[in-house]
């Protein structure tokens, strides 16, 4: 499993259905799940910028899990986005029951982030909610990158503000060491 990791507007969906095609891998966005399986308050919390609660997402990644085969290589993108996501998923490694290959850390500026995303003119992509993602991406998610490497998992940093076809083959170098 190769993880997608960066905050909301780095391009890992954009980056991750190139790779998908390219390499003939599936490409699994947590995002695009959790848009079409959250309804109610939850999904209403969502649009407005908050996270889901931890035990939400990992029954997420779960189900996603199921589907596939976890054996064979494919795309992870959105997860993990906590240390207790991370710790979780790091735990099915370790078990053997999927194989983290490496890490694509998509890294893009609050400037840059901001100015993508209100120009894809989803609901929830708002100035408040897009600050608040990326100061949560900060102070929870960034830790993560560093732990997974500390445990031996290959961790790749790549300029996603570069052009898309320099952000692809930064990503296609890293796949393939």
């Amino acid at each position: 499993m190769i993880l997608l990791m960066g905050v909301a507007g780095a391009g890992k969906s954009l980056e991750g259905r190139r790779l998908a095609d390219e390499l003939g891998l599936p490409w699994l966005s947590t995002g695009e799940f959790l848009r079409m399986l959250v309804s109610g308050e939850r999904r209403r919390e969502m649009l407005a910028g908050d996270l889901l609660h931890d035990q939400e997402i990992i029954e997420l990644a779960v189900k996603i899990f199921s589907i596939i085969d976890t054996k064979q290589e494919f795309l992870l993108d959105g997860f993990p986005r906590t240390i207790e996501q991370a710790d979780w998923l790091y735990a099915q490694h370790k078990a053997g029951l999927v194989n983290i290959t490496c890490v694509l850390h998509f890294e893009a500026s609050q400037e840059v982030v901001l100015q993508r995303l209100l120009g894809r003119g989803r609901q929830d992509d708002t100035k408040e909610s897009i600050s608040k993602r990326f100061a949560e991406y900060e102070k929870v998610t960034l830790p993560i990158l560093q732990d997974f490497s500390d445990k031996g998992i290959k961790v790749f940093h790549i300029n996603a503000e570069n052009s898309t076809d320099d952000v692809h083959a930064e990503a296609l170098g890293a796949v393939a060491k």
